[in-house]
C-alpha cells in the first residue's frame, strides 16, 4: 500500500485518516488537506489494494480481495496512525464514496478486535458514502444477481466500469483532470464489487450495525449526487442516529459527489475541519483559515 500523509507546521491538534473510493487514489484530494493540516489536523492516506499506486500491474488493477482483506488492511493502517505521535491527539476516520461504506463496514464489525479498535477513534466523517448506486448508476437486478454468481465462479474476473468524470463535479477542471488521470483505471473484480454491493446492502438492510464504541458521526452528501444515492445515504442516517450519542447529517444542495473538488468545496473544508476540532480536547479551536483553491 502507499501512504500519504500531511502534516500541520504547528502542533497536531488531531489526526484523520483517510479511505478513499472506488478508482480513486490518495492524491486526488487537492486543498483539502492542506487545509486540515492549517488547522493543525494531521492527515494520514493510502492508495488501497488494486487502486492508485498500489497497483504495479494491470492484472492487479482493482484486485481487492473479499470484505475481510478490505476490513484487515483498513484496521491495520488505523491502528499504525493511532500510534504516531503524538498518540494522544484524538483521531478520527474519514472514508469518501466506496471507502465510506467500508468505514461503516469496519465498525460495523462484531470481531472483536475490531471492536476495540473502533472504540480508539473518536469520531467518523462519511463522505457520499456508498450505501447503494444513484439512479445514473444504479445496475438492473438481474444483473446484479449475475454478477454474485460469477463472482464466486470467477472472483478475479476483471471489467471496467466507468463512472463519467462529468458526474463526479461541476468544476470543468476537475473533469478534465479525473479524465487524464493514469492512475484512474476504473477496473474492479467481481470478488470486489460484489463485496462492495454485499456491505452495502447489509448496512441498509440493519444486517450491520455500529458498534457501541462509535461515539461521534458526521455524515456530508451532495442532494445532486449521480455515483451514489442521497436517499439511501439519509436513510441509513434516519435509521442509526438514535443509536449514536453524537450524529449529524449535512445535505449540500445541488453539489455533486466529490465535495471535496465541486463547486462549494470550501464549505464541505470548513465543516470537516470545525466538526474534528470541536470534538478535540484541545481547550481553543483553531482559528479558521479561507480553504486555499
Amino acid at each position: 500500500m502507499e501512504h500519504h500523509t500531511t502534516q500541520p507546521d504547528g502542533a497536531i491538534k488531531a489526526k484523520m485518516i483517510m479511505v478513499h473510493g472506488f478508482s480513486d487514489h490518495v492524491d486526488r484530494y487537492y486543498g483539502f488537506f492542506p487545509y486540515l493540516a492549517e488547522r493543525g489536523i494531521a492527515v494520514y492516506g493510502f492508495d488501497q489494494r488494486g487502486w492508485g499506486r498500489s497497483v504495479r500491474r494491470p492484472a492487479d488493477r482493482g484486485r481487492t480481495g473479499p470484505t475481510a482483506a478490505v476490513l484487515a488492511d483498513m484496521a491495520a493502517f488505523i491502528a499504525d496512525r493511532l500510534a504516531v505521535a503524538p498518540a494522544d491527539a484524538p483521531a478520527f476516520v474519514l472514508g469518501h464514496s466506496m471507502g465510506g461504506g467500508q468505514a461503516l463496514a469496519l465498525a460495523s464489525s462484531p470481531d472483536p478486535a475490531h471492536v476495540a479498535l473502533v472504540a480508539r477513534v473518536r469520531g467518523w466523517v462519511l463522505e457520499a458514502p456508498f450505501l447503494g448506486f444513484a439512479p445514473e448508476l444504479q445496475p438492473h437486478r438481474l444483473t446484479i444477481v449475475a454478477g454474485r454468481l460469477a463472482a464466486r465462479l470467477a472472483p478475479g474476473f476483471q471489467l471496467v466500469r466507468p463512472v463519467p468524470p462529468v458526474d463526479l463535479s461541476r468544476d470543468p477542471e476537475v473533469v478534465r483532470s479525473l479524465a487524464d488521470d493514469p492512475l484512474l483505471h476504473n477496473t474492479g473484480t467481481l470478488e470486489g464489487m460484489a463485496g462492495m454491493m454485499d456491505r452495502a446492502d447489509r448496512l441498509a438492510a440493519a444486517a450491520l450495525r455500529l458498534s457501541p464504541g462509535v461515539r461521534s458521526l458526521l455524515l456530508l452528501h451532495g442532494t445532486a449526487d449521480k455515483a451514489t444515492s442521497f436517499d439511501r445515504a439519509k436513510e441509513w442516517f434516519d435509521g442509526q442516529k438514535q443509536h449514536i450519542e453524537d450524529a449529524r447529517f449535512k445535505a449540500y444542495e445541488g453539489m455533486y459527489h466529490q465535495l471535496h473538488a465541486d463547486y462549494g468545496k470550501e464549505e464541505f473544508y470548513k465543516d470537516v475541519a470545525d466538526w474534528i476540532l470541536e470534538r478535540t480536547d484541545a481547550k481553543e479551536a483553531a482559528a479558521a483559515p479561507e480553504p486555499r483553491l
